[in-house]
């Protein structure tokens, strides 16, 4: 038993030895390590003034920086934040056993985030344009990769916080940009803050994503700095005691040892001398935080593994074109494949091909090409769809006259009369869209530019949100119809019934409080045609009369002269209450008669 005492005691002293060489090659004297210690307790106390202002800030830098989808806003807001304290805080807590130290910075850290994200959701609440930009749907879906990067962060961070200073400090600037906490809390601000005003449902899956981002960035960093601080042997009895020291005479450590009592303070300090105890607390939120990091990161690689599975279809696509049907008989050139998109459910493959040819291509042409391609991919025939749409260019202008002369196709249509086709294809492929029950399409605004892909917002009425899965079938369905994979669909629930607006008595001033909830509706009259507003009016008993009608004008006059919508989209209905009221209702359809 002495022997195996013995043993223990010698690889104690070797670990020992080791920490100190590592420490003395970095730098980090005896002292520095007292010094370090003392300035890292000092970074939670909650009475300075400046940290609250440079959390403020760096939440609004960032919140507007996100906004704007300005890279250069959000990395100022990094480089203030003053975030890295209170976790590496922590991290020094975990690393040398010290609960005081540790609850601090863990009230530090919650009070900080709560000023962060309130600071931020008042922010979005009051800015009028609130657009999903790049900047933050990059930071909504974090995955395993992320975590390592907070990893190499996190300990890069604290080593360069350990070393003593000497010249200019380059390192620490990298680590506030790498890491990137204040970003993240500010998307969890602007999904609140787009629940609370656009959509439940879109705006806490925004937050969610940011609050999962932050999450692990946390805990990375907590977890590399306690790493760093073991090995570089900081919880020596040396400087714990000079810590102990500091503890006494700092008002909010004493506070707190006051407040936890000595038995409570025992207890909790036998626990935490456990060094496995310690690593214990840490891990398991790291476990637990890698379930959905580790589901993300496999989502990632899915949608790689069917993008590059796509580009090899594009490209043997674009081979078995130029070898078969580039070329005229003769070895000119006949056409350029300008645009290849896929499409593909369960085993059938939907191929949509766009092509600029001097000579249109033939039914028994598009039927071979179908043909060739199933033979190039391994596939059964009927398992391949190829829909071809060739565009006469300018350089047959003579096949094209003499095309017309004989009748073979018609003249080109117009600029309008595309337009034409396109809203009736549109209206065509979403009329007959199977919605949830509970829910009825309300309309669609399309945005679509040749360098982007089409976008397409559904917007809906109903008593509750689509659910994720629900939007899930109905993207594919819309995609399908439109014979487009790449086509974005978004969702927008949108209310029905407004009001009451109320009056005072014997008055038709529209509220001004009021004016907000009108523009909100005259928006959705101007995006989405086939709506219109029906207008309950009431008067209460002993108001002048025709007052109820005067109301509704009022209303009246004030979309058409804001937001140009037509007398005959807006139905006035007397109602029946004895009140000072107006009852809006968006609906579909024509207006009843």
């Amino acid at each position: 038993m002495n022997q195996v005492q013995d043993d223990q005691f010698k690889t104690h002293q070797n670990v020992g030895r080791f920490r100190d060489w590592f420490a003395d090659h970095l730098g980090v004297t005896p002292a520095r390590k007292e010094e370090l210690y003392i300035d890292i307790s000092r970074s939670v106390t909650l009475r300075d003034a400046v940290y609250w202002l440079q959390i403020l800030f760096a939440a609004g830098i960032a919140t507007l920086g996100l906004i704007l989808n300005s890279p250069a806003v959000i990395i100022g807001a990094m480089l203030i934040s003053p975030l890295m304290g209170p976790i590496l805080a922590g991290g020094l807590s975990l690393a040398t056993g010290d609960l005081i130290l540790g609850i601090r910075s863990l009230l530090s850290l919650a009070l900080s985030c709560v000023v962060a994200v309130t600071f931020a959701v008042a922010l979005v609440s009051l800015l009028p344009f609130k657009e999903m930009t790049n900047e933050i749907a990059a930071r909504t879906q974090p995955n395993t990769i992320d975590f390592i990067v907070a990893l190499f962060s996190g300990a890069i961070g604290s080593v360069a916080i350990c070393k003593e200073v000497k010249g200019v400090v380059t390192s620490i600037p990298g680590v506030a940009i790498a890491v990137a906490l204040m970003p993240p809390l500010c998307v969890v601000g602007y999904g609140i803050g787009i629940a609370f005003s656009v959509s439940g449902g879109e705006g806490m899956q925004i937050a969610r994503g940011g609050g999962l981002l932050f999450l692990t960035n946390l805990v990375a960093i907590t977890f590399t700095a306690m790493v760093v601080f073991l090995i570089l042997h900081i919880d020596t009895e040396e400087v714990k005691e000079v810590a102990r020291k500091r503890q006494k005479e700092d008002i909010e450590s004493a506070f707190f040892r006051r407040a936890l009592g000595r038995y409570a303070l025992k207890e909790g300090a036998g626990k935490l001398d456990n060094l496995a105890v310690r690593f214990l607390m840490i891990l398991i939120p790291i476990l637990i935080i890698l379930v959905p990091l580790g589901q993300s990161f496999n989502q990632l690689k899915t949608e790689l593994a069917n993008k590059q599975k796509e580009n090899r279809l594009q490209q043997q696509i674009t081979e078995v074109w130029q070898q078969n049907f580039s070329k005229l008989p003769s070895g000119e050139p006949r056409s350029y494949l300008d645009q290849v998109s896929l499409s593909e459910q369960g085993e059938h493959l939907t191929i949509f091909l766009q092509a600029f040819t001097s000579l249109p291509y033939t039914a028994n042409e598009k039927a071979e090409l179908t043909k060739l391609l199933a033979t190039r991919f391994g596939r059964p025939r009927e398992s391949i769809s190829c829909q071809l749409v060739d565009v006469p260019t300018a350089s047959g202008q003579d096949f094209l006259a003499k095309a017309r002369t004989e009748k073979r196709i018609e003249t080109p249509p117009t600029v309008a009369q595309l337009k034409t086709r396109f809203w009736d294809g549109v209206g065509n492929a979403l009329a007959s869209l199977r919605l949830p029950p509970g829910i009825q399409l309300a309309g669609y605004r399309i945005l679509s530019s040749p360098s982007a892909a089409m976008q397409i917002t559904i917007a809906y009425f109903g008593d509750h949100e689509i659910d994720n899965d629900g939007q899930a079938i109905l993207t594919a369905d819309v995609r399908a119809r439109f014979s487009d994979p790449e086509v974005v669909v978004n969702f927008e629930r949108i209310p029905s019934d407004f009001g009451p607006l109320l009056f005072s008595r014997n008055q038709a001033d529209l509220p001004v409080a009021r004016a907000r909830l009108l523009d909100s509706i005259g928006q959705s009259l101007q995006q989405m045609a086939n709506l219109h507003l029906q207008i309950i009016t009431n008067a209460e008993r002993g108001e002048k009369e025709k007052i109820a009608e005067e109301r509704a004008q009022v209303i009246r006059d004030y979309l058409a002269q804001r937001w140009k919508v037509a007398p005959d989209r807006i139905n006035i209905i007397q109602g029946a209450n004895a009140e000072r009221s107006v009852l809006l209702k968006l609906q579909t359809g024509e207006i009843p008669q």
